[in-house]
């Protein structure tokens, strides 16, 4: 996006929109790329599809100034793609005057994720879910743990005691706890039940671990006055079953799989 509104500072170019979309296609209504003269940002998804959209954004850049117009494929032998769906597509010529308002329509629905711990298998945690359409906070008790350089969808905060940002996660955050201490992703977890009592507005709670770690939580979580309904909420082991390995990296990326299962269209 940011290499995008730069280019389009000092060039115009044609914004290619998916409108609708209906059968098998390559990307869902929203999708977008922005064809210059001579590059394109974005992806409408590949093939003989976007070959095409190209060339006929090219050629309306290279043409007078018009409206926004939009125009049928078919994705059938005719265009070179078996996918067998339909997609229309929205030709749009935009300019520098137009950046801010494609910054504010472009921008991606981010889902809301809370990371509880700092460590490796959170750092790595932090890598796979760069590129991807999440929000993170990334939260843990020692401040001095965050690296100085962040993806752009990460906000870091120093919680001390850790569980008291519980209360302050926007509704429908889906919260992963690996904090360094088993004290603490146990006060997360009770703060994260004592919420869903209230509100029941967290999305998931995913708690790394093994199925020995979450018999001892479990125990003591019931001691505290949780029943086995609110228990079930949460989720450990955490990470897609079948992936094996326990290094930082897979888990990170079994874990980021898992939130992008369960995140809403």
């Amino acid at each position: 996006m940011d290499a995008f509104m730069s280019r389009l500072a000092r060039e115009d170019a044609v914004l290619v929109t998916v409108v609708a979309a209906q059968g098998s296609v390559p990307r869902d209504p929203g999708a977008w790329m922005a064809v210059f003269a001579g590059d394109v940002a974005g992806t409408i998804g590949g093939g003989r599809l976007e070959h095409m959209a190209i060339a006929e954004a090219r050629r309306r850049l290279a043409g007078p100034a018009a409206g926004a117009t939009e125009q049928r494929f078919a994705l059938g032998p005719s265009l070179g793609q078996c996918c067998g769906g339909v997609v229309r597509l929205q030709f749009e010529r935009v300019g520098a005057a137009d950046a801010a308002a494609l910054r504010q329509r472009l921008a991606p629905r981010l889902a809301p994720v809370a990371l509880f711990g700092g460590g490796h298998v959170g750092s790595a945690l932090v890598q796979a879910l760069a590129p991807l359409p999440f929000a993170l906070a990334w939260i843990d008790s020692r401040d001095e743990i965050f690296p100085p350089e962040l993806p752009a969808n990460v906000r870091c905060e120093h919680s001390d005691p850790v569980q008291a940002a519980v209360p302050q996660l926007a509704a429908g955050t889906s919260v992963v706890i690996m904090s360094f201490s088993h004290a603490e992703d146990l006060d997360v977890v009770a703060a994260c039940l004592v919420r869903q009592r209230a509100l029941g507005d967290l999305a998931f709670i995913g708690l790394i671990g093994s199925k020995t770690k979450w018999a001892t939580f479990r125990h003591r979580l019931e001691q505290r006055g949780f029943g086995a309904a609110e228990l079930a909420q949460v989720t450990c082991p955490i990470g897609l079953p079948g992936i094996a390995g326990k290094e930082p990296a897979v888990i990170g990326a079994s874990v980021a799989a898992q939130l992008l299962q369960r995140r809403r269209p």
